[in-house]
């Protein structure tokens, strides 16, 4: 008996032992991307690719997106349509600023996180009422609701959309105009955002909200505050949702009622799938190989569309838990229950 539990201790600590040896891979491996990111507009411009450099970011903008509805969808059993109107609301917030004389970037996409929580609070209560195919049905026609009412807003160009008057200003003569500036500025949000919600994931509130997505009924029999806890999750992931449509219109200089359409939700969704849901990098992995495989599809053919679904449909035909199951668990790790 003692020699059981002496093997059965033994095997507890060599698997504590190898999961903090996966977690201290997946830091380091996140250090160096970081370092790799932070010099890549000095290589671009060694390399005459200064193109590229527009196209990181707009990645790292579309990433942050992902990465906030996988908080929902991978973490929180919560499938929403109707992410991209966060992102509309942040841009078009933005747009009403701007249009309004104030250019100072950093106090505008603070207002944008003020807007885009309480926004997300008032959906999250009425769409957290509902379940399942009820829950989709209801976040999508609450992203809808804030399209037509984008094209409705005449003095925002309805339509035809809104172009920035003036760059953003983010203090020390740095504005959105400025490549390399405005690169760095994204990295650095984006990188705290996913700091912030790796570090979410680990406390005591992501515990609970996987645990809620493994067994709500359970959880409400245990005394937590189910309700509570989505609403949260709800709130964080739009937050994020509308300050990447921020980042996105400052990096764009336009924004149009399309941003806040359906199909750029399930455009969100697909990636998030692309990239393997429930997974800490599964976002971003979707959100890349979907954006880079549009970009050369495009200068291959006019119909890129055909192509880039046959390879998503084989992608996940070889991966159907995402591309982020194929890679090593020490940088991809998934989070259960």
């Amino acid at each position: 008996m003692d020699l059981s539990f002496e093997s059965r201790a033994a095997r507890t600590g060599r698997g504590i032992a190898v999961k903090r040896r996966e977690q201290s891979l997946g830091a380091y491996g996140a250090v160096v991307a970081l370092v790799v990111l932070a010099v890549l507009p000095w290589v671009l411009q060694a390399l005459d690719a200064d193109y590229y450099l527009g196209f990181a970011r707009r990645v790292l903008i579309i990433s942050l997106a992902v990465v906030s509805l996988n908080l929902l969808i991978g973490y929180g059993g919560l499938v929403a349509l109707g992410h991209a109107g966060f992102m509309g609301a942040g841009a078009y917030t933005v747009a009403a600023l701007t249009h309004a004389g104030h250019l100072s970037g950093w106090l505008i996409l603070a207002i944008v996180v003020v807007v885009s929580a309480v926004l997300s609070a008032v959906i999250g209560l009425v769409s957290l009422r509902t379940r399942g195919v009820y829950f989709i049905m209801v976040s999508m026609a609450c992203a809808q609701l804030l399209y037509y009412l984008a094209i409705a807003l005449r003095v925002y160009g309805s339509e035809d959309g809104y172009t920035l008057p003036e760059p953003l200003q983010f203090g020390f003569g740095w504005t959105t105009a400025d490549e390399s500036i405005y690169y760095l500025i994204v990295l650095g949000i984006a990188a705290v955002s996913f700091a912030g919600l790796s570090h979410l994931l680990n406390s005591r509130f992501g515990i609970a909200l996987r645990a809620v997505r493994e067994n709500e009924q359970r959880m409400v029999a245990l005394g937590f505050p189910v309700r509570t806890i989505q609403l949260w999750a709800f709130i964080v992931a739009g937050t994020l949702a509308g300050l990447a449509g921020a980042l996105l219109i400052g990096h764009n200089g336009f924004v149009t009622p399309s941003l806040l359409n359906w199909s750029q939700s399930a455009n969100l969704v697909v990636m998030l799938v692309l990239g393997g849901i429930g997974y800490r990098w599964g976002g971003v992995v979707g959100a890349t190989v979907w954006l880079v495989l549009e970009e050369v599809l495009r200068q291959m053919t006019t119909h890129w569309h055909w192509p880039l679904g046959l390879i998503l449909i084989g992608i996940v035909l070889i991966a159907p838990r995402g591309l982020c199951s194929l890679l090593p668990k020490a940088f991809v790790e998934k989070q259960h229950g």
